[in-house]
């Protein structure tokens, strides 16, 4: 497995950070090249990132990782039962945080993952727009930002900032030196990376199969060539949607090989029982180079009862995913919404993806699909040129709260930098202990998964015992 950054060509790389800086698309050389994402996305990056990934767990923390594992290009929505985000965050549009039963939503550092969080003292969560936290329950939504970790002696703090660009509203707890500061600007770091995420989508939609795609009506089988150092299947059909879910197996996929799979159509649904995080899980031994890529949907919906295991590249930036299955194991990378829901207490852990992806140019390759039994071609979207977000979507029974933040008495953190203003209100009620997020328990997996549900119940007791050395704005 790698780890930190690596890449095959210095001068490609270049090429990649300064079109970040301009925001331009990325058109290079010559379809057939490959290389890792560039940072902020893909593999860890930074000076602590771990030599191994540990399944999820509660415990300690094992270093940090400087780049995204989530990146939204619209809003963010939290709700029903969804509990934790863990990783570095960067979300253009609105994060809005509104759960069924109100209760602590954890973000950047969580109570089971991976245990790699951001770097200490840098943004753990960047928003361009407002974030808003429901007050309008007994119990209300509350964000959480930090952690201190117990397992070592003396106790050592996980403590980052809450960017955001317009306002905040709500209940939110943030470990110290931590501080929410209004920014406008601290998003345009990361704007850039949505028509990089649309063009990475697209190219990765161009390609030709390597392998074939047979679903028995159980079990949805990805067989690949046997030797290619790329493996890709395209499929246009859901996953799971009529009448059961399905188990994931691939086959004669090399070791070390990335595997693309490009999930076809305007409206895709991925119902999997697979998946438990175990370490000798063959879906989490391919964890690091498996990347699901849905270029054109404006749907995504991921469900199930499973561990989901790899990243997701959506490059539709007027689509939403919607995360409802228990946990997902790898980046987040969208162009468009972000939808976190879930009856019992959905999770995205920090794990990187190391993959080699394809480099398009402007003729984009043949993409037809090898399996006969399931006729499906590859789109070749054309990217947006703009960036700017699209409408947050309005799931049912759910909107968008706008709560006045109370007078808080809490001391005014230490000075921001330049041009940014901290903003330490929120609700003025302060709570005897920090809220526990309900991370499930039992009632998440199917038997193949049962080793992760384990580990999701334990998730907020350890919270219980390592939340928080913590300064409370209420």
């Amino acid at each position: 497995m790698r780890h930190g950054v690596r890449g095959k060509n210095p001068l490609l790389r270049f090429a990649v950070v300064a079109a970040l800086a301009a925001a331009p698309l990325l058109t290079l050389a010559s379809v057939g090249q490959a290389d890792q994402l560039a940072p902020p996305l893909g593999p860890c990056s930074g000076p602590d990132c771990p030599s191994t990934w540990d399944p999820p767990h509660t415990g300690p923390f094992n270093g940090a990782d400087a780049s995204l594992n989530i990146y939204v290009g619209g809003d963010y929505l939290v709700r029903q039962n969804a509990a934790e985000a863990e990783g570095k965050i960067a979300v253009v549009g609105n994060l809005d945080i509104n759960k069924a039963m109100g209760g602590a939503f954890n973000m950047g550092v969580v109570g089971v993952g991976s245990m790699v969080t951001p770097p200490n003292a840098t943004d753990h969560v960047t928003v361009g727009g407002s974030v808003a936290m429901d007050a309008s329950q007994a119990n209300p939504s509350r964000l959480f930002i930090g952690g201190t970790d117990f397992f070592v002696q003396p106790p050592k703090a996980r403590w980052g900032n809450l960017k955001y660009g317009t306002t905040l509203t709500g209940a939110y707890d943030i470990t110290p030196d931590g501080q929410a500061i209004r920014d406008p600007a601290a998003i345009d770091e990361f704007r850039g990376l949505t028509p990089v995420i649309e063009d990475h989508s697209a190219c990765m939609a161009r390609q030709s199969a390597t392998g074939t795609v047979v679903d028995d009506g159980t079990t949805v089988t990805f067989t690949g060539d046997g030797t290619s150092a790329r493996q890709v299947f395209n499929y246009g059909r859901n996953i799971g949607t009529d009448g059961g879910r399905r188990s994931l197996v691939f086959a004669g996929v090399p070791a070390g090989a990335t595997v693309i799979v490009n999930m076809t159509g305007g409206d895709v649904t991925v119902n999997t029982n697979s998946g438990t995080g175990a370490a000798d899980d063959p879906l989490t031994v391919l964890r690091p180079n498996l990347m699901w890529n849905f270029p054109t949907a404006t749907s995504v919906a991921v469900t199930g009862d499973a561990q989901w295991q790899g990243s997701i590249m959506a490059g539709n930036p007027a689509g939403t995913t919607t995360l409802s299955n228990p946990g997902t194991n790898g980046r987040v990378y969208l162009a468009g919404n972000l939808l976190q829901q879930g009856s019992a207490g959905t999770e995205i852990h920090n794990y990187p993806f190391n993959g080699d992806l394809p480099v398009c140019g402007e003729s984009p390759s043949p993409s037809p699909t090898d399996d006969d039994d399931n006729p499906s071609t590859s789109p070749s979207p054309s990217p947006s040129d703009s960036t700017s977000p699209s409408p947050s979507p309005s799931p049912s029974g759910s909107e968008s709260p706008s709560p006045s933040p109370s007078p808080s008495t809490s001391t005014s953190p230490a000075p921001s930098p330049s041009g940014s203003t901290p903003v330490p209100t929120g609700s003025a009620s302060t709570p005897v202990g920090p809220p526990l997020p309900d991370t499930g328990g039992g009632d998440l997996v199917a038997p193949a998964a049962g080793a992760a549900a384990v580990l999701l119940g334990l998730g907020g007791g350890v919270i219980a015992l390592a939340r928080r050395a913590r300064g409370r704005h209420s």
